[in-house]
C-alpha cells in the first residue's frame, strides 16, 4: 500500500459510471483540478452529507476550474439512486474494486463487509496530487469548505509566470 503524498502522481484508476459510462483518473480530468472522493457507501449517512455538500458548492468548485469525482465499491443501481436521490451533477463511480484501490492509492479498507473508507484527493490540473486525506472509520474527510479555501488562496498566491 502507497499512501499519495503531495507531489505523487494520482494513479490510473478505470471507473465504471452508471449507463454504461467510463472515466479515466487522471486522465479525464486533465487541465483542471479535481476533487477525488471514495465514499464507503450509498448507506452511509456521512458520506451522503459529504457528497451533498460538494453538490450544492457545485458552482463555486466550476469557477475555480475545478471538478469532482467520486466513487464506491456500491453497485450500478445503489450509485444510480444514489445519484438520483441527491440530484448529484458530478461523476460518482460505481463497482470499485477495494483491494486494486487501497494498493495503488492507499485508501484504508474495511474488512466485513467490504468497502473502501473515506478518502479524499485534491489534484491539480497536471494530475499530482496537492493534498490527500485519509480516514480510518466513518467520519475524518475532505469538505468544500476547505477546499474551496486551499484553491482561492492558491489562486492568489500564484508565482508569476
Amino acid at each position: 500500500m502507497t499512501l499519495l503524498d503531495p507531489g505523487s502522481r494520482f494513479p490510473d484508476l478505470l471507473l465504471n459510471l452508471p449507463g454504461a459510462g467510463r472515466l479515466e483518473l487522471p486522465d479525464a480530468v486533465a487541465g483542471h483540478y479535481a476533487v477525488v472522493l471514495f465514499f464507503r457507501g450509498s448507506w452511509c449517512p456521512y458520506c451522503n452529507a459529504q457528497l451533498r455538500a460538494f453538490e450544492r458548492a457545485k458552482d463555486a468548485f466550476a469557477k475555480l476550474d475545478a471538478n469532482i469525482v467520486a466513487l464506491s465499491v456500491d453497485d450500478e443501481a445503489a450509485t444510480a439512486d444514489l445519484i438520483a436521490k441527491h440530484a448529484l451533477s458530478f461523476s460518482v463511480a460505481y463497482g470499485a474494486n477495494a483491494e486494486e484501490v487501497a494498493e495503488a492509492t492507499g485508501a484504508f479498507v474495511n474488512d466485513e463487509p467490504r468497502y473502501l473508507q473515506s478518502t479524499g484527493f485534491l489534484l491539480d490540473p497536471t494530475g499530482r496530487v496537492i493534498v490527500s486525506v485519509y480516514s480510518s472509520g466513518a467520519i475524518g474527510r475532505l469538505v468544500p469548505e476547505d477546499v474551496l479555501g486551499l484553491l482561492r488562496y492558491m489562486s492568489q498566491h500564484r508565482p508569476p509566470d
